[in-house]
């Protein structure tokens, strides 16, 4: 039987599926950490190679979900593909560990073996990640779905209490110093303890899963999708024709050619230029396709419309969020005093305040949730998530305030970064595990695993966002310095109380210092500059250099947004505010609309 835990009041298989994701995320996580090390130094790829190596690996890794939601929902089960996605993740950490044994001795074969690692952890993600997240709204039976919205608060503690002991664990074995000096042949036994814990996350679910994630009658969850009970009327399979899926497979590459006109150009990456149009090319085209099922009904349609318009305004809050792994990370490094007590923290490690902070308030926001609802003043969850989104837009009025006036070389507190993570966790806190709950509530069964990976696209969505946005940044304190140890006045040329030279303006453009370089017209005058910044050639001559300034190849300027310049780092983060609080405005504005699309559910 699916016995109820009394200490939570959720069934106890709720805490098989938190083990499970807790050790998935300490794998993902910890791996994370030390991955673009491991390609820039050990696999001599270089920083820049490694950071677009990267993004494109984690791009891929919430395309992934919809093939793992899909197959799930269609032949195999929730069960069966979270056994293969945990499986296929574990080898995939083992050929990282065996990639890290073997550069020493041949750095070709590691670097392949590296690329195998890769597709197996971003397969293995796809199969894990969407099932095992709509595995916790298939505990409750229909008269328990008020629970959901404190359930998945719970489970989304688990993912964070991996995550911090991840980004912990891994890189203490596996990013360790030597005489002052990085000991690369450390990295494998941070790679192989993620391969450790995610081997058991597996094998925890493997064997609890009979016992405890069942339904209340002891029925198993999650099983193929030709034996599972449907309630109500509802049908079993989804009905594509041939004529919805070439038009889904027509919008896609419409859709994705558009988006590579929008994002591409000279000297953009293929990530940003193809990577990027295709995720989002993807949720729509799979938007379309889902609609086109001929066996959704009236109440179904409107809920998967629901949905469909929450992952639009989430990825403002991502594309805000995950700036904690760029622009904020560079800024608590240059702008920011970090010392607490006497102690200088490491900048890398204030973003870690979010993870600490989602554990302690996790649980009591779970209880908060069932507060209410015992009230009946328990608000829908769009209008949480729409809370979410002004909870991150004042986090970032907060640090904007104190950074106003702040110059060049000014520091903030490092208690006001400290502030704002508190407020973007309880935003988080009020999206992203009720995000999942929504899921869950409105989904039709048919479709559970592969609208859970839709919802993943809109954290990929985000992750764009946070790309293109993170690239906005103005330059900080280093930005400065370094030009004046080159003898030029960046302020002065932004400001544009200075006109730059030939050479100035090849110096910021190889310092990738606020210069836009138009590589086409470079190639028209015979100055291929890929090649140039890429093989380290800083010698260009006088003519080549007059050419540059004449021509204006390179132009530097502050970043714009939508015709707004962001000259510091107070407009900077009012973007945020801006971008973040409108949505949230709007989105709390539509709720009654939605709500009624909900037909019901909360």
């Amino acid at each position: 039987m699916n016995q109820t835990s009394a200490a939570t009041g959720h069934p106890k298989g709720l805490s098989v599926l938190f083990a499970t994701e807790m050790w998935e995320r300490f794998n993902f996580y910890g791996m994370r950490a030390l991955l673009s090390l491991f390609l820039a130094e050990a696999l001599l790829m270089g920083k820049s190679e490694a950071s677009i190596i990267y993004g494109g690996f984690l791009g891929l890794c919430y395309l992934t979900p919809m093939l793992g939601g899909y197959v799930s929902d269609k032949f195999l089960g929730n069960r069966n593909c979270i056994l293969i996605g945990g499986t296929a993740m574990g080898i995939g950490q083992l050929l990282l560990f065996f990639s890290g044994s073997l550069f020493t001795e041949n750095l070709s074969l590691a670097t392949n073996i590296m690329w195998l690692a890769l597709l197996a952890i971003i397969l293995g993600n796809g199969f894990f990640k969407p099932n095992i997240s709509s595995m916790v709204g298939s505990l409750y039976p229909q008269e328990q779905k008020n629970k959901l919205d404190s359930a998945f608060t719970i489970f989304y503690l688990g993912i964070n209490i991996g995550a911090t002991l991840g980004q912990f664990i891994c890189p203490f074995f596996g990013d360790v110093e030597s005489n002052g000096t990085r000991d690369l042949t450390s990295f494998k036994w941070g790679f192989l303890a993620a391969a450790i814990a995610m081997f058991i996350g597996t094998i925890t679910f493997w064997i609890l899963k009979n016992k405890y994630v069942v339904t209340p009658d002891g029925q198993p969850i999650g099983g193929r999708p030709k034996k599972s009970d449907t309630p109500d009327n509802e049908s079993d399979q989804a009905k594509f024709t041939n004529t919805s899926i070439f038009i889904s497979l027509a919008l896609m590459v419409v859709v994705t050619y558009f988006f590579h006109v929008l994002l591409g150009g000279p000297g953009v990456s293929p990530i940003k230029a193809w990577l990027y149009p295709f995720i989002f090319a993807s949720g729509i085209s799979l938007g379309f396709l889902i609609l086109s099922d001929k066996t959704i009904t009236k109440i179904e349609r409107d809920r998967i419309w629901v949905l469909y318009v929450v992952c639009f305004f989430v990825m403002f809050f991502w594309g805000a969020f995950e700036q904690a792994g760029s622009s904020l990370t560079f800024i608590a490094d240059n702008q920011t005093d970090t010392r607490i007590l006497g102690w200088t923290m490491p900048p890398s490690m204030v973003q870690n305040f979010n993870g600490l902070f989602v554990v302690i308030f996790a649980i009591p926001f779970s209880a908060f949730w069932i507060w209410m609802n015992k009230r009946k003043i328990e608000p829908i969850s769009p209008v949480k998530q729409a809370w979410g989104l002004m909870l991150i837009a004042i986090g970032y009025w907060i640090i904007a305030t104190q950074v106003k006036g702040l110059g060049i070389t000014g520091q903030v507190g490092v208690i006001w970064l400290i502030v704002l993570y508190l407020l973007h966790t309880w935003g988080e806190l009020c999206l992203s595990p009720i995000g999942l709950s929504l899921v869950a509530k409105l989904a039709p069964k048919r479709f559970a695993s592969l609208l859970m990976g839709v919802w993943f696209l809109g954290n990929a969505g985000g992750y764009v966002l946070t790309g293109i946005l993170g690239a906005l940044l103005p330059p900080t304190t280093e930005a400065y310095v370094k030009m004046e140890q080159e003898n030029i006045s960046l302020k002065n040329i932004l400001d544009g109380e200075k006109s730059p030279t030939g050479a100035e303006l090849y110096t910021l453009a190889k310092n990738k210092i606020s210069a836009t370089v138009d590589y086409e017209k470079g190639l028209e005058h015979n100055l291929d500059f890929e090649k140039i910044f890429k093989a380290g050639d800083s010698v260009l001559s006088v003519q080549q250099l007059a050419v540059v300034e004449s021509e204006k190849i390179i132009t530097v300027s502050y970043p714009k947004f939508v015709g707004f310049t962001l000259r510091n780092l107070y407009d900077f983060f009012m973007l945020f505010v801006v971008l973040c609080g409108i949505a949230g405005i709007v989105l709390y504005a539509i709720s009654p609309i939605l709500k009624r699309m909900m037909h019901g559910v909360r």
